[in-house]
């Protein structure tokens, strides 16, 4: 069963959180309410997000300092944030908005479509990620467990080997259907680097894995030596 991801929607108003969770319901993930800057900072210490929705007029903590404090945890620096605003001080605000770590610069009233479509993409590279996280921790224990000579073992590294290039292979199959779909939306600057970060991490751990199959060392040693 495939665990949800969960969203970090911060405003300071009821409404907008309802109207938000109205708008991200069809997406079938776990919506997080906080309604401050100082909650949303609380709930990222215990749980992960795929992304944040963060509103940037809130009292006390607004959107940009709470970005800030985002940022510069090691936790959770890499979590995209999608600023929402009510008001728009032109290029000067939008650019504050971006340089607090900001992947998007939201103006409302919003398109719905819109805005779930953005979300829509972090939450699937987020979903890839915990994939690839996966077949990384399998692949560690194929090494740690790998030169023990028995036969028993080897059939089972064997075995885990193949159904570690399966499940590989469905990973790369859905992270290549999604830098398509990327390309054709003509998406955001950094959801494209992020998936092209993802393939680069996912060539890197094919790479490794076909390196441990039986036959992988004795094929390169015949094609050294033609």
């Amino acid at each position: 069963m495939v665990q949800k991801a969960k969203i970090l929607l911060v405003d300071d108003r009821p409404e907008n959180l309802l109207a938000l969770e109205a708008i991200l319901s069809a997406l079938d993930q776990t919506l997080v309410r906080a309604s401050s800057g100082e909650e949303a900072l609380k709930a990222l210490l215990t749980d992960d997000f795929a992304v944040i929705l963060l509103d940037v007029q809130m009292p006390g903590m607004d959107g940009f300092e709470t970005a800030a404090h985002i940022k510069r945890r090691e936790r959770t620096r890499d979590i995209p944030i999608i600023f929402l605003t009510a008001i728009n001080h032109g290029p000067h605000h939008t650019f504050r908005g971006y340089a607090a770590g900001a992947v998007d610069y939201i103006s409302k009233p919003f398109d719905p479509w819109v805005l779930r479509a953005k979300v829509s993409v972090f939450v699937d590279l987020y979903m890839k990620n915990c994939q690839l996280k996966e077949q990384a921790s399998l692949l560690r224990l194929q090494l740690e467990g790998g030169g023990k000579g028995d036969v028993a073992e080897g059939k089972e590294s064997v075995g885990l080997l193949a159904e570690l290039s399966a499940r590989l292979a469905a990973v790369e199959e859905q992270a290549e259907a999604l830098s398509k779909q990327l390309d054709d939306d003509s998406a955001d600057a950094a959801a494209v680097a992020t998936a092209a970060h993802l393939e680069r991490k996912l060539t890197g751990l094919r790479r490794a894995l076909d390196a441990l199959e039986p036959g992988a060392g004795s094929t390169s040693s015949v094609s050294s030596q033609s």
